[in-house]
């Protein structure tokens, strides 16, 4: 056999085994990509089915609203605040921060929204579930409820519905509490949640990253002191309207909107 075709058979030999090894390591990663993604549907679908079932459930929470200046400055607004529910129709919200004092009280039929610090509120009828209020709230008056996507009765459906990319990122702990921590990407927003290990797989933290706004504006929602079932204390959830508080529309409580209106540009402003 000539030398040199010897030898180009002895290299070729040695491409097929590297390309072999490559193709291999390939299947590897795409398997466990695979399998990744399975499991944050799964430990997701989990936590969904989890929060669908419980009739009634408590907790408290902080929430960090990032915005974009026009001159491009990154500024973040923070407030806190407790949340109960009574499925399928009752929900009491109350939100404290720099810039606002708030209550809301849904009782199945009259949405009540009360701004503490103008002695404004307002009142919208409403009647239906929470999933329904959910959506008036968000598409008629966009002033989604925080964390509006885990308290409707399916949040697997809500927030799968435009994925394009999942991710499990492993193990996280959030304030004690080790969870899961999932990455998903659609085509506006890149989102993230850390869920609760265990027995009650609860959201301790959401973010929803914006792609399409200059800055990449965040929101996030971190959330603790869960509670479900007979743990809730008891609410009536009705709202006593103090004296000589003014009736106003939607539109004309300021407290009622999350961007206060020193941080919303003028009309005409550039």
């Amino acid at each position: 056999m000539p030398r040199s075709f010897s030898k180009a058979t002895r290299t070729l030999q040695k491409w097929a085994a590297v390309l072999t090894l490559v193709v291999a390591a390939g299947v590897a990663n795409m398997s466990a990509g695979r399998a990744d993604e399975a499991d944050a549907k799964r430990l997701l679908k989990a936590m969904s089915d989890y929060l669908g079932a419980q009739k009634a459930m408590s907790f408290d929470y902080d929430v960090n609203l990032e915005l974009v200046s026009t001159q491009q400055q990154k500024i973040a607004l923070v407030s806190s605040g407790t949340l109960s529910l009574n499925r399928p129709d009752k929900l009491h919200l109350t939100r404290t921060g720099g810039f606002a004092n708030v209550e809301m009280v849904f009782d199945g039929k009259t949405l009540t929204l009360l701004g503490k610090n103008s002695n404004l509120y307002t009142q919208i009828e409403a009647p239906g579930t929470i999933d329904q209020l959910e959506d008036v709230l968000r598409n008629k008056y966009h002033r989604p409820v925080p964390g509006a996507d885990m308290l409707i009765s399916d949040p697997y459906k809500e927030l799968m519905s435009e994925v394009t990319d999942v991710k499990d990122l492993g193990a996280g702990v959030i304030r004690g509490v080790e969870c899961d921590h999932l990455a998903f990407r659609t085509k506006d927003v890149d989102w993230q949640i850390w869920i609760a290990q265990g027995a009650r797989p609860y959201p301790c933290r959401y973010v929803i990253t914006s792609k399409k706004v200059t800055g990449w504006p965040q929101y996030t929602l971190d959330t603790w002191g869960w509670k479900t079932g007979a743990e809730v204390a008891s609410d009536s959830f009705k709202l006593e309207i103090p004296a000589g508080a003014k009736k106003l529309t939607p539109d004309e409580v300021p407290e009622l909107n999350d961007i206060p209106a020193l941080f919303t540009a003028a009309k005409g402003a550039k």
